[in-house]
């Protein structure tokens, strides 16, 4: 049969369908007849309801849900016959006053997926890092780790950077108090930038016992919109200071990391693995984002507005349930969904354009492959036999790192291609970690 498939936009379509009013009724009467058999009314045996009560109580539902499946059928004939691939859920509509009462006549509005053609990425440039691990980046993680641990005690002196000080303060603006201006007791390190630096750099110099006021203009783009651009008077009165205390690099130390006997050797060679591991996966990393931010420009894509729709609430769901997750309970939501749609449309063109390079190049990962990336992936676990059982015995899990290995595909394919170009970069920086 002809389908007229009518141009919307770039990639929104409208298809008519009809469905014979005959075969709606046929099917309306069969499914009530069947469910005659089985309902159950007072004062009725089973199977002994006049068809008659049933059709007046299960009519229009039975009519509407046959309705609906002959309509879903026939979409489903139609972009099959127009040879079209829907990208979301279609718009159907009723058609009132249809010239043919023997047919129910709908339309439906739906988008397509898009062509996506990916352009010559040969000759691009891509930077791969290369990193040295040596003994001096070593030392280095361990003294992050050291940090990690590190414990404070009190000092007998005046506060200075690094020193964790427990204070009570209380903010007015005009003289009123503010929602979040006051605390007791509350803790925090000087340096870590927690509080605003006005803030910090006044109790600085300060001892236990001692009190100060100060007035503080909070930033114009501020967080809290009640205060922003305002300025506040506090008094800040200082409970304790206590400075950090490191953990040695003793037998002790190497058992908290995991290395039972406490072999100080043995520890420096598991912290280097690590090391070197993840200076591994940050390469990659860096690698990976190069490659699809290259593909990304080499195939500009008009993108289905249904699907970077789906794509955005997907993205909403995982920050609530994530924030959720660490205890907090939200009344609504903390965040502007529209601040997810950047990130919603990147994740939908980079979707699109794998998959055509999975279908075009024939990129899909083999066994092997993926389970190559579970193995690489247990190895940071203290179990990684029962990490790779997991990740089998988890469907979703699974499927999430054979699109990893889908991924890996392409972005090795790109790399292939383009012109990878070595470049050195000092531990720290690819890290992004401080001593």
């Amino acid at each position: 049969m002809a389908v007229n498939v009518e141009q919307l936009g770039a990639l929104e379509r409208r298809v008519s369908m009809s469905v014979p009013v005959q075969d709606v009724d046929r099917q309306v009467d069969d499914r009530l007849k069947k469910l005659a058999r089985d309902v159950k009314m007072p004062g009725f045996r089973p199977g002994k309801v006049p068809l008659k009560m049933v059709v007046q109580q299960y009519g229009p539902q039975v009519r509407s849900e046959v309705v609906g499946d002959a309509v879903q059928k026939a979409f489903i004939d139609v972009v099959k016959e127009a040879n079209l691939k829907v990208a979301g859920r279609p718009r159907i509509e009723k058609k009132d006053g249809a010239a043919d009462a023997a047919q129910f006549e709908f339309s439906a509005t739906f988008e397509v997926y898009p062509e996506v053609k990916v352009g010559d990425v040969s000759g691009k440039s891509i930077e791969r890092p290369q990193v040295t691990v040596d003994d001096a980046a070593v030392e280095h993680t361990l003294q992050i780790l050291r940090k990690q641990r590190v414990t404070y005690v009190p000092a007998e002196r005046a506060a200075q950077d690094g020193d964790r000080i427990t204070v009570d303060f209380e903010g007015r603006i005009g003289g009123e108090p503010f929602p979040g201006g006051k605390a007791a007791g509350y803790p925090f390190v000087l340096g870590e930038k927690r509080m605003l630096p006005e803030f910090e750099s006044n109790a600085l110099g300060l001892k236990a016992g001692e009190s100060k006021s100060f007035d503080i203009k909070f930033p114009e783009d501020y967080h809290g919109k009640d205060v922003a651009g305002k300025t506040a008077t506090f008094e800040i009165a200082l409970k304790l200071v206590e400075e950090p205390k490191l953990p040695e690099l003793d037998g002790e130390f190497a058992k908290q990391l995991g290395v039972a006997d406490g072999d100080l050797a043995k520890m420096r060679t598991e912290v280097r693995a690590n090391v070197e591991r993840e200076t591994k996966k940050r390469v990659e990393a860096r690698l990976k984002a190069q490659a699809l931010q290259l593909l990304l420009d080499s195939a500009p894509i008009e993108l289905p507005k249904a699907l970077v729709q789906m794509e955005t609430q997907h993205m909403v769901e995982q920050a609530v349930a994530e924030l959720q997750a660490k205890g907090m309970k939200l009344e609504r939501l903390p965040f502007d969904p529209q601040a997810f749609e950047s990130g919603a449309r990147r994740r939908v063109a980079l979707g699109l354009i794998i998959g055509e390079l999975a279908r075009s190049e024939k990129l899909q990962p083999k066994p092997a492959e993926v389970r190559a990336l579970i193995e690489a992936e247990s190895q940071s676990y203290e179990h990684p036999a029962e990490v790779i059982k997991w990740f089998y015995m988890q469907p979703q899990r699974l499927s999430e790192m054979e699109s990893l290995a889908l991924e890996s595909n392409v972005v090795q394919w790109v790399l292939s291609k383009a012109k990878v170009e070595d470049k050195p970069v000092a531990f720290d920086e690819l890290m992004g970690a401080t001593a």
